[in-house]
């Protein structure tokens, strides 16, 4: 946990979810309920996945894959109770080490939704900005800005950037190596990591068909399962997903996977781990206590209803 004022007053919290039985009866009815917990990752450190991993198979959850839930959603396979879901997003250079590795340990799967771009070239856009000094001459918006302009015009201010000399993403032999252990699987996060909604048809549709060519290409293998950069994602791309043969789509709605969610296939929710929180925190956040309990807190706080269709879906594209 880094240690700041905010993650002290959230690791309280978390602490009297513990102390009051919140977590304990969340973890019972994960058990025993027809539902999969999916959560996703970014680039936590090889302590936090493991300790995640390590606190879920202690307390007697089951892991399955897309593939699995593909089976599920086809009923070829009986629901499962006390079942979790382990996905990445983007392919981080430090996934092979931090999360493959752990996942071939205790025989775990594990999805990772990679950006191929990143993987050719080295280096995601919105790091670029992220470190750009605070007296930058260059007059860029913020990530947060970025990603409600059109797709075009974010490249353009992007571009005007240098790039980051360091690697942060996997590279293609990477993606080759791990793609060949049995516990990791290998879906598509776009090529580029835009945010789709701001993009053209054209252009939406070469991010969702290049991805699921170059990895394919990579691997050997089928890509069926797909996430949304950001969680952002239209009736378009659902369409889109469909026609390119891919089987399901992961969003960032914080809810429980059940049967009737699987009606939705490329509408699949999962709970978001947060990298540098307490692991009292992420253990509420995988739980789904934490992100349900906040947006009624807000919502109360500032008198306004809180709808998960707001993280992300947006219902106004053809």
């Amino acid at each position: 946990m880094k240690f700041t004022l905010s993650n002290l007053g959230k690791w309280t919290i978390a602490q009297c979810l513990f102390l009051f039985g919140i977590v304990r009866q969340a973890r019972k009815a994960a058990l025993k309920k027809e539902h999969v917990l999916a959560v996703y990752f970014h680039n936590p450190t090889k302590w936090e996945f493991e300790s995640s991993v390590r606190w879920l198979t202690s307390k007697q959850f089951s892991f399955i894959s897309p593939d699995d839930l593909l089976l599920i959603s086809q009923k070829k396979r009986s629901f499962p109770k006390g079942a979790v879901l382990l996905t990445v997003d983007d392919g981080w250079k430090s996934n092979e080490e931090n999360i493959v590795d752990v996942a071939n340990e205790y025989k775990v799967p594990v999805t990772i939704f990679v950006s191929t771009d990143p993987v050719e070239n080295g280096n995601y856009w919105w790091p670029k900005v992220l470190k750009l000094p605070k007296n930058s001459s260059f007059n860029i918006p913020s990530v947060q800005q970025l990603k409600k302009v059109p797709n075009d015009e974010r490249i353009n201010l992007i571009n005007k950037i240098p790039p980051i000399k360091e690697r942060e993403a996997m590279d293609i032999q990477q993606i080759k190596r791990i793609s060949k252990s049995e516990f990791v699987h290998i879906g598509a996060h776009t090529h580029t990591h835009p945010i789709l909604p701001n993009c053209t048809y054209e252009q939406v549709y070469e991010e969702l068909h290049l991805s699921k060519q170059k990895l394919e290409e990579w691997t050997g293998k089928n890509v069926i399962s797909f996430a949304y950069p950001n969680g952002d994602y239209t009736q378009r791309e659902i369409n889109l997903l469909r026609e390119l043969n891919y089987q399901m789509a992961f969003t960032c709605e914080p809810a429980g996977i059940t049967s009737s969610t699987l009606a939705l296939p490329f509408q699949i929710p999962r709970f978001a781990f947060l990298e540098g929180a307490s692991m009292a925190e992420n253990i509420c956040r995988i739980m789904g206590i934490w992100q349900p309990l906040r947006d009624k807190f807000r919502g109360k706080l500032f008198d306004r209803s809180v709808n998960y269709r707001e993280y992300k879906y947006q219902n106004n594209s053809a």
